[in-house]
């Protein structure tokens, strides 16, 4: 799944994410960005092998084309060659006092979204970051990505 996405075209109104989410998908969070970005958390899941995935929608609610700002996908010398992404995010857990960094794959590629360059008008695309799970007590980290807000994750046990 690195590095495929599905882009749709955002029809809610500015401010809200395109992607309405069902009953049974409630947001958890949503970061604003820089020009009208904004970032809506759906899931933060554990599963049995010890990671945690966060999906969600980057969505651009303004009227014009944006494009997807560099710094996402953070500083690491070899996750700049990988192109643009959401390799940028961490995971907080204060209570702990750790910070989590996106897992990378054995050839040292994140395993987030890749190949975000820009977004039309009202179009948003289907995003996932995943990250080593923090240990079965937490129940709650930020997540940061930069030039956005940070927001606090109800995560599932």
């Amino acid at each position: 799944m690195t590095g495929q996405h599905e882009r749709t075209p955002a029809t809610a109104p500015a401010g809200r994410s395109s992607a309405s989410p069902t009953p049974q998908q409630q947001p958890l969070a949503r970061l604003t960005g820089p020009n009208r970005l904004a970032l809506t958390i759906t899931e933060a899941d554990r599963d049995p092998s010890g990671f945690l995935t966060v999906r969600g929608t980057l969505a651009n609610n303004g009227d014009d084309t944006t494009v997807v700002p560099a710094e996402l996908r953070g500083t690491e010398r070899h996750v700049l060659r990988t192109g643009q992404s959401l390799a940028g995010a961490t995971l907080i857990d204060f209570h702990h006092r750790k910070r989590y960094y996106v897992l990378r794959d054995a050839e040292g590629r994140p395993l987030t979204t890749t190949g975000l360059t820009s977004l039309r008008p009202h179009e948003s695309v289907s995003v996932f970051m995943q990250f080593p799970a923090p240990p079965a007590a937490t129940t709650a980290v930020d997540l940061q990505l930069p030039l956005f807000d940070t927001a606090t994750l109800r995560i599932s046990p």
